[in-house]
């Protein structure tokens, strides 16, 4: 089982600790909903350094990129980040990822903890036929690189303490390269996964002790906890962002997903998969992932079955909890054409019951 620089902490902390994507990793703390709540009102750590990150560079490196991904690299700047997927070749999506411009020959991967190993025999296939070099055009950092997410509305104030550039009015999706607890040459962005705004910060793994301890600190006086995936999981789904496994996977296209706005058809942005997608958006998919809320008491889970009023089924639980900020039971799901607009009735099969739920607009929590 693989270490990350920070699980040391998280054992003096008393997390509970599990395998997750061959990482020993923290899965909570304090609970999930104490866990949630602070991330959602104050500001809250997560140690992300299972996520894989592939370098991208030289001459033929904006090129690949945009052959492989479905959003428009060319509308990047440097220092502008992109939300993204990779496309399988066959209508469905290897993963999703974040795309970091560094330069104009220069880019960031950075791709699902579960899938690095998937993702970079994918880009090594594909490389090869676009010659680029493989581990030097082409490199895997991921063993190299440990990373934290510091999420909720007080992140950028708090982290502003040990950055040496501004950050607090950073746009949504941005980084920059700044000096972080003393570190040279880390990354600081500002995607995030919870809904509640928020930064990352990479460095190199013998950085990680350095670098932990500035951000406990750091944070100490606005009510910084340690958060694990388990709230993670419930903080992504109450904004209705998807989960790679549960939401999207190899046998969904992104257009059925909801994100046709990452997949852009624009001149000379000839991804894989591009024809496929776009008669699939003109025709109108068969399926698509909506949002749920339940009426009945009870959690959906993944793998519930939807059913109609009639006891047909029309689609499956991707993803359910309990939301702790819109106190209600909450999911998403494929469901059949015929029960894609707001407020139709639907049930879930909660073992031998059927719960009757409606569909919802996502995000199920505005902030």
């Amino acid at each position: 089982m693989k270490r990350t620089a920070f699980t040391s902490f998280h054992e003096e902390l008393g997390a509970k600790m599990a395998p997750f994507a061959g990482y020993s990793m923290p899965i909570e703390y304090t609970g999930v909903k104490d866990e949630h709540v602070c991330v959602r009102e104050k500001l809250g750590v997560f140690d992300v350094s299972h996520m894989g990150e592939f370098w991208v560079k030289g001459p033929k490196a904006f090129s690949f990129v945009q052959k492989l991904t479905t959003n428009d690299v060319a509308a990047l700047s440097d220092g502008k980040v992109q939300y993204s997927c990779f496309p399988n070749g066959e209508g469905g999506i290897v993963d999703d990822l974040l795309v970091y411009r560094i330069d104009e020959e220069t880019y960031l991967l950075v791709v699902n903890a579960a899938n690095i190993e998937k993702d970079w025999n994918w880009c090594c296939k594909n490389a090869e036929e676009m010659g680029l070099e493989v581990g030097k055009e082409l490199y895997n950092a991921s063993d190299e690189i440990c990373q934290l997410a510091v999420q909720g509305p007080l992140a950028l104030k708090a982290m502003q303490k040990i950055v040496d550039v501004p950050v607090e009015d950073m746009e949504y999706y941005t980084f920059k390269k700044a000096t972080v607890a003393g570190i040279e040459n880390a990354i600081f962005s500002t995607t995030g996964y919870t809904g509640s705004g928020g930064c990352e910060i990479y460095v190199a793994n013998d950085d990680g002790e350095k670098l932990w301890n500035a951000v406990m600190e750091a944070g100490k006086e606005f009510g910084l906890q340690p958060i694990g995936l388990a709230a993670r999981d419930t903080l992504r789904l109450e904004v209705g962002f998807c989960l790679y496994g549960n939401d999207i996977d190899d046998n969904h296209t992104p257009i059925e997903a909801g994100l046709g706005w990452i997949t852009k058809f624009v001149e000379g942005n000839d991804f894989i998969d591009r024809d496929f997608f776009e008669k699939q958006k003109e025709e109108k998919p068969k399926r698509r992932l909506k949002g749920f809320e339940m009426i009945d008491r009870g959690i959906p889970r993944q793998g519930y079955k939807i059913e109609d009023a009639e006891g047909n089924e029309i689609g499956e639980v991707t993803s359910g909890t309990m939301a702790p900020m819109v106190d209600k039971a909450i999911g998403m799901g494929y469901v059949k054409e015929g029960f894609y607009k707001a407020d139709t009735e639907i049930f879930i099969r909660v073992r031998k019951k059927a719960l009757k739920a409606k569909i919802v607009k996502i995000p199920f929590y505005k902030g």
